[in-house]
């Protein structure tokens, strides 16, 4: 039996998530990163719902999307067709786009977005029954580093009522530097960007605040990242993990030689 199952009718205090979603291949490869996905959806506690911030759906105040079916959104270009034909559709989780709404000053709701795929391509690995409700909250263009950790850290409390909190985005995240060929070496930069990074996270006398500064005053941002978005889903893992230990990494790895597969499970 696994732990999914096994827990599945019980809360608890959920873990935490930063996911590295990578190209949108990843929706029909069978590779290392999409077999690890698979095992961290049957090995950790079964959530009550999803709630994933991806670095997809950028709006000028913070978002929420609450309604009882989200929209599957196809937020990508010129892939193969057969992409095009993955479905994921879970139920939403009004219940608690409610409760995220009443936890943040100033976040507002919306039926008009789903689950873009950043969320989607992911979770159709780990859950691919599609029965576990999810919704999205969105970044906020406007804020600051610490206007974005301190939204998340509001999140906190939700994890003892069996939420999944799940940043998604890339530690790296170049795509002017991209390689079409999934093998392709890194670029040397990207590897000591992804290493330095989760280096930073594993720095046990740091609290979460310092790991997130820290990363974002590495040299090599600019060249990780051209713009910040792909980044910023990591500073919500780390709010709403708080200062609890170092992360496992789950994933690590370089794919098209500049994107950052790097997955993290925070306790």
């Amino acid at each position: 039996m696994t732990k999914a199952t096994e827990n599945s009718n019980s809360v608890f205090k959920m873990p935490v998530l930063f996911v590295g979603h990578g190209s949108p291949m990843n929706m029909i490869s069978d590779n290392v990163y999409t077999k690890a996905f698979q095992r961290i959806g049957t090995e950790l506690p079964r959530p009550k719902a999803i709630l994933c911030i991806s670095a997809h759906w950028i709006t000028e105040c913070p978002m929420v999307v609450n309604v009882d079916q989200p929209e599957q959104i196809f937020d990508f270009y010129g892939f193969p067709e057969e992409l095009y034909k993955v479905m994921y559709k879970p139920p939403g989780s009004p219940e608690f786009a409610e409760k995220v709404i009443a936890l943040i000053p100033g976040v507002g709701k919306t039926e008009n977005w789903g689950l873009d795929h950043g969320t989607w391509a992911v979770l159709h690995h780990m859950y691919p029954d599609q029965t576990i409700p999810t919704f999205q909250l969105s970044l906020d263009s406007r804020a600051k580093l610490q206007d974005h950790f301190a939204l998340a850290r509001s999140l906190r409390a939700l994890r003892e009522e069996g939420l999944l909190i799940m940043g998604s985005g890339n530690m790296v995240h170049n795509l002017r530097e991209i390689d079409w060929n999934s093998e392709a070496p890194a670029r040397p930069w990207a590897s000591e960007f992804e290493q330095t990074s989760i280096e930073v996270l594993e720095n046990s006398g740091l609290s979460a605040e310092e790991k997130a500064i820290g990363i974002f005053k590495s040299p090599l941002l600019a060249q990780a990242h051209p713009s910040i978005e792909h980044l910023l889903p990591i500073v919500y893992s780390l709010a709403a993990a708080s200062d609890e230990s170092s992360p496992k990494v789950e994933i690590k790895g370089i794919q098209n030689a500049s994107i950052s597969m790097a997955t993290l499970r925070f306790s």
